[in-house]
């Protein structure tokens, strides 16, 4: 008697909707919300739409997959790799981690609002109209990154890279902006800079500001 409640005990576990959906096969929409997921080799997939909300991704690689529309909130992500990736229209809302890589990933359209993405790398990503309001980007690398029309208000970007990236229309209004570097970096078309951030970046000869705006007598990375 006992084996039988044993085993149906065990069969109704495994066949709850949290185990199962933790053990879905990746594809496009599945629902990972709240699931464990590390080192997983999730190389050149299609998962557009993937639901991963509050989920622990650790050491999980997504290279040149699709997940466009894929939502993310929420999630702690410990270096994932998204290099490549179709991210259009993705979610990272509230998401946190550091070291993450974006490189060259297509993140136009996505929305990082408040997440926490430290350390990252979106070197030649394409950020164009992300919002990525009050987000902590913390030493995080922008070179030749496309970041056109995005919003950076109330964001971190202290010791932040942006060498090389494209910055029109992008609103840094309310950033705080300690030692970001913007060596060889176009900013005349930045909208929201005030004096007050531009003397504490970090620039060179070849760094262009907006009108109104001048040049710090010593530039702080200096």
């Amino acid at each position: 008697m006992k084996r039988i409640v044993f085993v149906l005990a065990m069969s109704t576990f495994f066949a709850s909707p949290g185990y199962a959906a933790c053990n879905s096969y990746y594809g496009e929409g599945v629902d990972w919300t709240g699931c464990f997921k590390e080192r997983l080799m999730l190389v050149g997939k299609d998962m557009n739409k993937a639901i991963v909300r509050k989920a622990f991704l650790g050491g999980t690689s997504f290279r040149n997959s699709n997940l466009e529309g894929a939502d993310f909130s929420e999630s702690e992500l410990m270096r994932v790799s998204f290099t490549g990736a179709k991210l259009k229209g993705s979610i990272f809302e509230r998401a946190y981690g550091s070291r993450i890589s974006f490189k060259k990933a297509d993140l136009t359209k996505s929305h990082l609002f408040k997440s926490e993405l430290q350390r990252s790398n979106f070197s030649n990503a394409n950020l164009t109209n992300a919002n990525m309001l009050k987000g902590d980007f913390f030493r995080s690398n922008f070179t030749d990154a496309n970041l056109t029309g995005v919003n950076l208000m109330r964001s971190n970007v202290s010791r932040a890279i942006f060498k090389g990236a494209t910055l029109k229309g992008t609103d840094f209004k309310k950033s705080y902006m300690y030692k970001a570097r913007f060596e060889g970096t176009d900013l005349r078309e930045a909208i929201g800079l005030t004096q007050q951030q531009i003397d504490y970046i970090c620039g060179d000869d070849k760094t262009q500001l907006p009108a109104g705006l001048k040049t710090p007598a010593n530039w702080k990375c200096e």
